[in-house]
């Protein structure tokens, strides 16, 4: 009679942790509930869910903990190399082990794991665990620790590998919904970023977003260059090529192009977006930025239209020959009214002319 008690009472909890799955697509929220039915036929004095990207220790979250302190928190990067745990289960994705099917007891007394735990003040003696493989990118380990020599049991064990599906599926379509909402929102971000325009891309060939004014940039910029697919100058697509197949995460130099022209510079940065359903979007943020410097309206008191006219290509960064050739005169006449506004305005070289406009123009600003 009582076996069948206890066996009407799991297939309720079971019931119950179903239901509390999928009560939410909120992953913190469904697991604390989740865990809290559980609790009544699996007791443990510790427990969490960690969601992470294989081979990435840096790279996890914690959506759901139990009674675990801050330090293990701080300290998992640095020993979870050490993890006897995770280093068993990631051999056996979605089978249930318990310690003694990942080490023998006098070699999880001898680990390092062990030691670590007992510093932080969380004793464990006995620790259960599962890999919920969920099919993309990142997966999610449930792990239960106790502090006394009680093992779990076969039936505690069946019973939560009868649940694994259950997690695995609830893991994937709560990250699934948040990565979706994320994406969202970034993309919202980018299309409304003032001064940038966006293209988004899932390589090798998927546009997912384009920002009106970004190609009537790129037709602008590159005009009668090399174009491949999606219509998108080759120069930028094998450089997203390249650091598509980098496991860097980090923003560097090399993720930034900066295409010159006399008087303006497009800068186009390559960002990677977060991952949804196994796939890395891309965006392509271009930046056209002006170099020309305005004439201070003083100047024009001082100086003829002519040298006005020079005064203004050279704010916009032009060098003589490409001046004396917009304006139709020769090098040794724009030479010559260079000596003539230098002497005027009271600078020494080009780069002293740019830097006064600039105080000037600061100072009538201000």
């Amino acid at each position: 009679m009582k076996n069948h008690q206890n066996a009407v009472s799991r297939e309720q909890v079971l019931l119950d942790v179903m239901a509390a799955l999928t009560s939410s697509l909120d992953l913190a929220e469904v697991f604390s509930e989740s865990h809290k039915i559980l609790s009544r036929v699996l007791a443990a004095d510790f427990g969490g869910l960690c969601v992470s990207r294989p081979g990435e220790p840096d790279q996890y979250d914690w959506p759901m903990v139990h009674e675990m302190p801050q330090v293990f928190f701080d300290r998992y990067p640095e020993i979870s190399d050490e993890c006897f745990v995770s280093f068993a289960v990631i051999q056996r994705p979605n089978t249930v082990l318990r310690d003694s099917e990942m080490l023998s007891r006098q070699a999880m007394r001898n680990s390092a794991m062990y030691a670590h735990c007992r510093e932080m003040n969380m004793p464990v003696e006995r620790v259960m665990s599962v890999l919920l493989d969920v099919g993309l990118d990142w997966h999610g380990g449930f792990t239960l620790y106790r502090e006394s020599r009680r093992p779990f049991s076969d039936q505690e064990r069946a019973f939560l590998q009868r649940l694994t599906p259950i997690l695995a599926r609830t893991v994937r379509n709560c990250r699934l919904m948040g990565d979706a909402v994320q994406q969202g929102a970034i993309m919202d971000r980018l299309f409304h970023q003032a001064g940038f325009e966006s293209i988004v891309l899932s390589p090798p060939a998927t546009e997912l977003m384009r920002t009106p004014r970004s190609t009537e940039l790129l037709h602008r910029w590159f005009k009668g260059a090399p174009c491949g697919r999606l219509g998108l100058p080759v120069v930028l697509l094998d450089t997203l090529e390249r650091l598509s197949r980098s496991e860097r995460l980090v923003l560097s130099e090399q993720d930034v192009l900066v295409f010159r022209r006399p008087e303006r510079s497009l800068k186009v940065t390559f960002l990677r977006l977060p991952a949804q359903l196994g796939r890395r979007p891309w965006a392509l943020l271009l930046q056209e930025v002006s170099h020309a410097v305005p004439a201070p309206r003083e100047w024009r008191k001082r100086l003829t239209p002519r040298e006005m006219e020079v005064v203004e290509r050279v704010l916009k960064g032009w060098d003589n020959r490409t001046i004396s050739e917009d304006m139709g005169g020769s090098m040794n006449t724009m030479k010559t009214h260079l000596k003539r506004i230098f002497v005027k305005l009271a600078v020494p070289s080009r780069a002293k002319l740019i830097l006064l406009a600039q105080e000037l123009n600061a100072e009538a600003a201000g």
